[in-house]
């Protein structure tokens, strides 16, 4: 069915059941950032496969809304389509919310399928469309009646992530959770978010591509576990080791009528990360405590044993990028490469590392003026050849046993050019300010954002992505709840946090520049005016130095180069066995040297 069939189904579908706007988040239950395939439906509805976006379809028109990473990628895959792109974040851009409140009137009706949209979501649409008069309804699913190949989902047996990996076991989290419980005076939490529910479990699986998560759902209260899950997902092996710890096992179809019995209870239900038909589920007088989610907060603090393995997998996650980087500029001009073709050798020499499960997302690799697609995802379409005569970023990470690694590049195949040097050197100085930033315990993510953009911002450049993003432990490459950007995030960064560092410069057309490293918060001072974080860079790999100009760096900032390449070489060395490789690596890690 082309796209503009599937538009009109859903039209058809709303006439029938007197809906003025239908909203599709693209989301599932879970509200996961990688959906299962029967989930992807604002995929479906538009051929847009950006991860973020929504599509709101009126009778008269159908509109995108994504943010400034999808922009270009949008304006791409919505050609041929009805679909205006409306863009987010940007100066004047007129939200969702305000394109319904200003051109419906009152006494419409706008639906959405209540178990893709947050509880918080859901309520702060009722509020801002019940002020207009306009209907709000969380309960028609009509993605469901149109999609008539919906594919079903996965039901592949999960596996345990030991502790060797995992470092303590289900009983000691699952007692670390409701002991905080306790201590806020809550009775019990329910727990939808897939990377928690496969932290607190110590579980993994392959139903989700990038993402080793389960579908499944939690109660959990002072007294007993439920866990809600496909029976067909679990062997009777573990599910009889499971029941023995206490935790019942019931069908994944099971969970709201389950939370319609549940009574009189103060029950953490986090909505910003909850769907809104589970929120309406808990009916018989409990009460909700709306606060962050415990799981998530713990989760977010690494161990000793998941720091030590995080090190680990990005040693290896760096030999793999030096074995990547030295085929590439000993093969460009001599054999044709594809940005789909690099990505999936950069898989292949991944996959040689020990306790590899996969890419932790689709790899980027885009090419010259693809580059400057923040999110650029190649495709046979668009899949350009790489050439001795441009810049070349890719981004990507691997999911290890022991780790999520997510590392960007950006080097020179060719002669560069004065401005890109000049470009990737001021990245590289926004780069380094906050891998060497020092903070107040307490300082929230938005305060460091600035520190790496100053550089740029001096220079009049800035970027429309955040700086960093939580990063999981064999989890999802992206996690919460702290965040690097300059949006307002209430939650501060913590020792044990596992971050990015990734400011970039982008110039439409011509080049895009990206340097990523994965940063872990440590403790740094603690004095008389309090106690003070600061990062250490975990992920190694060499930086191209070709492109930098040391003539705009300052003493500090060159050694800093200078020692996090004498690190990387002294860590990622051992692991290259291969003469011409070690020797390359070697060439790459040598002195910046100080002009002065």
């Amino acid at each position: 069915m082309k796209i503009a069939n599937r538009i009109d189904a859903l039209r058809a579908q709303m006439e029938e059941n007197s809906i003025d706007a239908y909203l599709i988040t693209g989301s599932d239950p879970h509200l996961s950032e990688y959906t299962p395939d029967r989930w992807k439906t604002r995929e479906w509805i538009s051929g847009f496969t950006g991860s973020y976006g929504k599509v709101l379809v009126t009778m008269e028109k159908v509109l995108l809304w994504t943010d400034t990473r999808y922009f270009i990628q949008a304006f791409e895959e919505l050609k041929g389509t009805e679909i205006e792109l409306m863009k987010e974040r940007v100066p004047e851009a007129i939200s969702m919310e305000e394109w319904v409140c200003d051109n419906l009137c009152a006494g419409n009706r706008i639906a959405v399928d209540g178990a893709t949209l947050s509880a918080a979501d859901a309520a702060q649409l009722e509020s801002k469309f019940s002020a207009k008069g306009i209907i709000f309804d969380t309960k028609p699913d009509l993605v469901s009646q149109i999609w008539k190949h919906r594919p079903v989902e996965s039901l592949v047996p999960i596996y345990e992530h030991t502790t060797e990996f995992a470092g303590k076991s289900r009983i000691e989290k699952i007692t670390l959770v409701r002991k905080i419980l306790f201590s806020k005076d809550i009775d019990a939490a329910v727990i939808s978010m897939l990377d928690d529910i496969a932290w607190l479990f110590n579980i993994r699986g392959n139903e989700i591509s990038y993402t080793p998560l389960v579908t499944a759902y939690v109660y959990l209260d002072q007294e007993n576990v439920w866990l809600f899950i496909h029976p067909d997902k679990i062997t009777g092996i573990f599910r009889d080791i499971l029941e023995k710890e206490g935790i019942q096992v019931l069908h994944y179809d099971q969970f709201y009528s389950f939370l319609g019995r549940i009574a009189a209870k103060k029950i953490q239900v986090d909505p910003l990360r909850s769907n809104s038909i589970l929120a309406r589920s808990l009916i018989n007088n409990n009460l909700i405590d709306k606060s962050p989610s415990v799981t998530t907060q713990i989760k977010a603090v690494k161990d000793q044993t998941e720091i030590n393995n995080i090190r680990t997998s990005h040693i290896k996650d760096g030999a793999a990028m030096v074995h990547f980087l030295y085929w590439i500029f000993q093969s460009i001009g001599k054999e044709r490469i594809t940005e789909i073709s690099a990505g999936n050798k950069l898989n292949e020499f991944r996959s040689r590392q020990p306790l590899f499960k996969g890419d932790s997302f689709h790899p980027i690799a885009g090419f010259g003026p693809h580059g400057a697609i923040v999110h650029y995802h190649a495709t046979s379409r668009t899949d350009m050849e790489i050439l001795p005569d441009n810049l070349l970023l890719i981004d990507s990470g691997g999911q290890y046993l022991d780790g999520t690694t997510d590392i960007t590049r950006t080097i020179c195949l060719g002669k560069p050019t004065e401005k890109q040097k000049e470009d990737f050197t001021n990245c590289l100085k926004g780069h380094i300010s906050l891998a060497n930033a020092v903070f107040p315990q307490g300082t929230k993510g938005h305060s460091l954002d600035s520190i790496a953009r100053k550089p740029l911002w001096d220079k009049g450049i800035n970027y429309g992505h955040g700086t960093g993003h939580g990063i999981g432990y064999f989890l999802s490459v992206h996690e919460g709840p702290m965040s690097i950007r300059a949006e307002f995030n209430n939650e501060p960064i913590r020792e044990g946090h596992l971050l990015s560092n990734e400011p970039g410069i982008y110039r439409a057309g011509e080049y895009g520049i990206r340097i990523e490293n994965v940063i872990l918060c440590k403790k740094s001072i603690s004095n008389e005016f309090g106690d003070f974080l600061c990062f250490e860079t975990v992920s190694l790999c060499p930086i191209d130095r070709q492109l930098i100009v040391p003539e705009l760096l300052n003493t500090g900032e060159i050694n800093w180069i200078n020692n996090y390449h004498e690190t990387v070489l002294l860590k990622i060395s051992p692991l290259i066995l291969d003469g011409e490789v070690l020797v390359w690596l070697k060439s790459a890690c040598l002195p910046v040297i100080n002009p002065e």
